[in-house]
């Protein structure tokens, strides 16, 4: 399935001691870059939550944002005789330095205590764990509808690439009967260049090396059929990959998790195609036709970038 890198996901997981939401989006990156912020409280849940993010995803810039909330009978009510008076004299200490220090409130310092106490790892690990594959579950779910409209637009491209070869092999054989005319009336344009009086005073050694000059020069410029081949080729593959069809392939999952890196190469090689036949252009439509399946490419390759 093609993915885009582009999507947003978020899920939140609930227990009795409170609830873990999870907020996370993505772009377009070569690799999988991943921005992971969350309370100190959770930081033991860092290496977990990556190695699962990266199990998950292969490419794309990834910013992912926990956050908690602790239930009602989990918040700490009291201070302690304890804790307020370590506050006091920390704020008598500070007062040596700076008179004026206002002392803290009330709720700074309930949100001290509760922070203090810490989060049960055993009981919040599992629970961003939830969340986190929910809010995956939700990113990979808008990532495949978006990648579905990709694929749609790079299949209609990829139409228009297919009819354009078709129209240049349909015309490939009058195309090379026009230019055999050409190397007729270049070569006996040659030979009487040579020999204004005629071939008699050509020696036969002479004559059969300009005719293999120009013959070498005209199957060189006018032999596109190997590139619109390679071509249609290409475009076969890239419709396989867009519709989902790994079969053919021996390796399902390496072909699958690099959607992306394929079609970037794919393209490289369509180019290449297309840049030889607009060099071997003998004529003003296989030049136009050259010049329009490098755009078409180029729109691909700009759709690919987003791709998986």
């Amino acid at each position: 399935m093609i993915r885009s890198m582009t999507a947003y996901g978020n899920a939140k997981a609930e227990s009795p001691q409170g609830t873990l939401s999870v907020e996370m989006r993505s772009v377009n990156n070569r690799f999988l870059d991943i921005n992971l912020r969350l309370p100190d409280d959770l930081r033991y849940a860092e290496g977990p939550i990556r190695e699962r993010l990266a199990q998950q995803l292969q490419r794309g810039k990834l910013d992912i944002r926990l956050s908690y909330q602790l239930q009602q009978e989990q918040q700490q009510k009291t201070l302690p005789p304890e804790v307020i008076s370590h506050w006091a004299h920390l704020l008598q200490q500070a007062r040596h330095l700076i008179p004026d220090m206002p002392p803290p409130g009330l709720t700074e310092l309930v949100q001290q205590a509760n922070a203090n106490h810490g989060l049960d790892a055993d009981v919040w690990l599992p629970l961003c764990l939830e969340a986190l594959d929910l809010a995956l579950s939700d990113l990979q779910s808008t990532r495949l509808r978006e990648g579905q409209r990709l694929a749609d637009m790079m299949l209609a491209v990829s139409q228009d690439m297919s009819q354009l070869v078709q129209e240049l092999e349909n015309n490939l054989p009058a195309l090379l009967v026009e230019q055999q005319a050409k190397i007729s009336k270049r070569l006996s344009d040659t030979l009487l260049s040579v020999s204004p009086d005629g071939f008699a005073h050509i020696s036969g050694e002479e004559l059969s090396a300009r005719i293999a000059q120009e013959s070498s020069l005209f199957a060189l410029r006018i032999d596109v059929a190997e590139e619109l081949a390679r071509l249609r080729s290409h475009i076969s593959e890239l419709q396989l990959i867009l519709q989902g069809d790994h079969s053919h392939s021996n390796n399902k999952r390496a072909r699958q998790g690099s959607t992306g890196k394929r079609l970037d190469f794919l393209f490289q090689e369509m180019n290449r195609e297309a840049n030889t036949l607009g060099s071997k252009a003998s004529n003003l439509d296989v030049t136009n036709a050259s010049i329009s399946l490098k755009l078409l490419i180029e729109q691909l390759r700009e759709q690919a970038q987003n791709i998986e």
